[in-house]
């Protein structure tokens, strides 16, 4: 018993030091207002940062980036470095670059530029495709209209 109370007095004053030590604060705390422009920043930093997630999480964005020879985990990593000011540019960009076009456009862009074509070489006389376009003829020279005729004189 005596050796319990021998530790005890021993180990009493360096764990009373530890306690006070960590309960007393060594910096005072500081409260301020938050602004309302720095909370939507942040949110317009976290909301950005999840766009450019989900961009390049898209099955074709991964094969664009795999036929540059850029492995997923590699564009994790950079994407990861970057700083804020660089995520929100490209998720700004995100918004403006042009959507995909769909095969139907493409086909729709086709017939269209055939179909102007035509016109042109039908207006022109060229070809005779379309039925409602009124083409030029081609006058045959008329023996009043022959070079060779001057002031009623065949020359």
């Amino acid at each position: 018993m005596r050796y319990f109370r021998t530790c005890s007095r021993i180990l009493t004053y360096p764990l009373l030091a530890l306690f006070l030590f960590t309960t007393v604060p060594l910096v005072p705390a500081q409260a301020a207002l938050i602004g309302t422009e720095d909370v939507l920043q942040q949110s317009d930093l976290s909301a950005a940062r999840d766009k450019v997630a989900r961009f390049l999480e898209r099955q074709d964005v991964r094969e664009q980036l795999a036929s540059f020879g850029v492995s997923p985990k590699e564009v994790d990593a950079r994407v990861a470095a970057l700083s804020d000011e660089e995520i929100t540019r490209i998720a700004g960009k995100i918004d403006q670059m042009p959507a995909g076009q769909s095969p139907v456009g493409v086909v729709f862009s086709v017939a269209l530029i055939i179909l102007l074509m035509l016109l042109v070489t039908d207006i022109l006389g060229v070809t005779n495709v379309l039925p409602f376009v009124k083409h030029w003829q081609k006058s045959k020279p008329s023996a009043s209209t022959s070079p060779l005729r001057c002031c009623g004189v065949d020359v």
